[in-house]
């Protein structure tokens, strides 16, 4: 009798620390119900909890509430990923909830589309400009040359589609290699209207890395961070297609870190000795 009485779980609890924005939110039925991106010093280990403990008390949430928590994998910072993907699955195990990754950089697509396309000032026709679905390419600094990044069309209202997958790339190869498929998509009658890029774009979405690009189309840059909601919106989509092993669930690293690197050269010498 007291599960017939038991109210549905309908409410999804998201998190993302992968950048330096700390995003949670709480969505039900693809509506959002509350948001908070904190900006700090990657400090998210302090905050992260007193943020969620927050957002439950601000919407009158419990953990029977509840239905899934969707977590941020990155790439990104290999310590703040870390966090909030610990955090995520602790609280799965306790309310006894699904959990499930979602791509941090497919999130800060949506959020930087949805950004470029509410500015005052809208998108201009330009000569350049195709007539094809948007592409929106993330961008997260990764130093030395490099960017976390992807390639990803929109399809309206709706999460952009995946073209190409997260990874670390260098963004001189990365541009070159966006611009063959400019070429190929102009060929084939599906050349975008506009090429967004959105994130960390005053290092890798300025007019000097991008030049190849803006030859062939329409090149917009907009710096933006990532905002909750988005993470929220994914995860909820997610969680209602299917769910993650709690116990394998582990952050997109994209790569080694430089200690993890140098911790596998070592062991590898030492085994050659």
């Amino acid at each position: 009798m007291k599960n017939q009485m038991e109210e549905p779980r309908k409410r999804f609890l998201a998190l993302d620390t992968s950048t330096a924005v700390l995003g949670v939110a709480i969505t039900e039925n693809g509506e959002l119900l509350h948001e908070t991106n904190a900006s700090g010093e990657r400090n998210h280990s302090v905050h992260l909890l007193p943020i969620i403990e927050q957002a439950l008390q601000a919407t009158g949430t419990t953990s029977a509430m509840i239905g899934g928590v969707s977590v941020g994998l990155g790439p990104g910072s290999y310590t703040g990923t870390r966090i909030a993907v610990t955090a995520a699955k602790t609280l799965a195990w306790a309310w006894k909830v699904p959990v499930a990754g979602i791509s941090s950089l497919q999130a800060l697509a949506w959020g930087g589309l949805a950004a470029a396309l509410g500015q005052p000032e809208g998108v201009e026709e330009s000569p350049r400009s195709g007539t094809g679905p948007d592409w929106i390419i993330p961008l997260l600094d990764a130093r030395r040359g490099q960017a976390y990044t992807a390639l990803f069309v929109a399809d309206g209202d709706r999460a952009p589609r995946r073209l190409e997958p997260d990874a670390i790339r260098l963004m001189e190869d990365w541009v070159q290699h966006l611009a063959g498929r400019l070429k190929e998509a102009a060929a084939e009658g599906v050349k975008p209207r506009v090429i967004w890029f959105v994130g960390e774009t005053q290092l890798h979405g300025s007019e000097e890395t991008t030049f190849l690009l803006r030859e062939l189309g329409r090149v917009e840059a907009v710096p933006y961070e990532l905002e909750g909601r988005w993470a929220g919106y994914l995860g909820e989509e997610r969680l209602q297609a299917g769910s993650d092993d709690l116990h394998s669930l582990i952050p997109n690293y994209t790569q080694l870190s430089e200690a993890e690197a140098n911790l596998r050269r070592s062991s590898e010498g030492s085994l050659n000795q």
